[in-house]
């Protein structure tokens, strides 16, 4: 095929047939939804996870079940992806990263109340700038992992709801106002190597919030609720989902993998948009192939699926367009897993495999310096996202991006020092 060709086929992918692949995934959902549960089910599930505590972790699948959970999670794709359309975005590697985060965490504490707050403090502060909204976009989708907080306000302060409703609403405004000024400059400290840069700015975000609270008689609880029930289900259905992105990706990609190998060679530092560096086809390809490799890390361990981890699953999957690949992150899943091996840390437990799959925040810096600096950052990383919880008590949802921004701004000055001393 001639290049202007190829371009011209690539351009249009770009402007409209990433939507209509990204709506592939909220359409499966949505029909699921109501084969697995009926609509009374559905929406009283929904109901029950709006008014419960959001904080980690919370498993929607065992708040609201099955069918509200993707019922959630498809109306929050179909939203975001209309306001996409709507903004006239050409679609990229940040905006598939984060419409897969918001899905993700559509199972652990994201939900069709909780989110919007961040979007109005997002809409005031724009107009505050007098800039336009979709150069903030990818931040605000982003930001939602202080969902919590507006869910938490309106609804754990045992006070009347005229009261704590406004409260949670307007704290969810606040953050979404003063997240975007933040986040720019939380870069520089990791320059780059921690990919969930929001995550580690809503880390920090969290812990003021939660001093906050805590010094007026608030204190939020963490949390552990997790589903056991769905284990086969979500395996059939992830494996199904990652199998026809592959194969949407060969065919764009002329019924080819050739070239796949290019992203192997990338860092994945920030900004690595994957998208634009080997086209949408490999871009597709890599995100099935990142679902498969995240899927057998988690069986490989005999563990049960539940939301929290289909929620970090996905999110690799969305960031395997935005920076991360299997050179990069299986050498962090694995120092994951050596240091789970070696200290008191439970191997098989939902939080450890999270911080595996999570943990590959880190990937830039395996990318960068290698397969023993990966074991190492995961290695490390574990440490760390085991005890920061209590910190901003489990109101950033992103709590690994948070431990990843710390782990990243500790080693990348270290590992570049050493660098230039050779």
């Amino acid at each position: 095929m001639p290049e202007p060709e190829r371009r011209d086929i690539e351009i249009k992918i770009g402007r409209l047939g990433n939507l209509e692949i990204l709506l592939i995934l909220p359409s499966i959902m949505l029909i699921m939804a109501f084969l697995l549960d009926s609509p009374s089910d559905v929406l009283h599930g929904l109901y029950k996870m709006i008014i419960s505590p959001d904080v980690l972790l919370t498993d929607y699948l065992e708040i609201g079940g099955i069918g509200a959970t993707f019922f959630n999670a498809s109306i929050l794709a179909f939203t975001n992806i209309f306001i996409i359309y709507k903004l006239k975005l050409k679609v990229n590697g940040a905006l598939i990263a984060a419409i897969f985060t918001i899905i993700g965490f559509s199972f652990l504490g994201k939900n069709i109340f909780n989110v919007w707050p961040m979007y109005l403090g997002g809409y005031l502060y724009v107009k505050y700038q007098k800039i336009e909204f979709k150069n903030i976009l990818v931040i605000i989708m982003f930001s939602t992992a202080l969902a919590p907080v507006t869910s938490e306000l309106a609804f754990g302060l045992n006070t009347s709801l005229w009261i704590s409703l406004p409260v949670g609403i307007i704290f969810g405004i606040f953050c979404g106002f003063i997240i975007t000024p933040l986040s720019s400059h939380m870069n520089r400290l990791h320059d780059g190597y921690n990919l969930y840069n929001i995550g580690f700015t809503a880390g920090l975000l969290g812990t003021l919030i939660n001093s906050l609270l805590k010094s007026f008689g608030v204190n939020i609880k963490q949390q552990q609720i997790l589903s056991t029930e769905y284990d086969l289900i979500l395996k059939l259905f992830l494996t199904g989902f990652f199998i026809i992105i592959i194969i949407v990706g060969f065919i764009i990609n002329r019924k080819s993998f050739k070239g796949y190998t290019k992203i192997l060679n990338f860092s994945g530092r920030l900004v690595s948009d994957y998208t634009q560096l080997v086209g949408y086809g490999l871009t597709f390809v890599n995100m099935g192939i990142m679902g498969l490799v995240s899927m057998f890390y988690v069986i490989a361990l005999n563990v049960t699926f539940n939301g929290p981890i289909v929620g970090a699953i996905f999110t690799i999957v969305g960031f395997a367009a935005f920076g991360k690949h299997p050179r990069n992150t299986i050498p962090i899943m694995i120092g994951v897993l050596i240091c789970g091996f070696v200290t008191i840390f439970d191997t098989q437990s939902t939080i450890v495999i999270m911080a595996g799959l999570f943990g590959t925040t880190l990937a830039p810096l395996a990318g960068k310096y290698g397969i023993f600096v990966g074991l190492m950052a995961g290695f490390i990383h574990l440490t760390m996202v085991m005890n920061i919880g209590i910190i901003h008590g489990g109101i950033n949802l992103y709590n690994n991006g948070f431990s990843g921004g710390l782990v990243a701004a500790i080693l990348f000055p270290l590992l570049n020092s050493i660098k230039k001393g050779d």
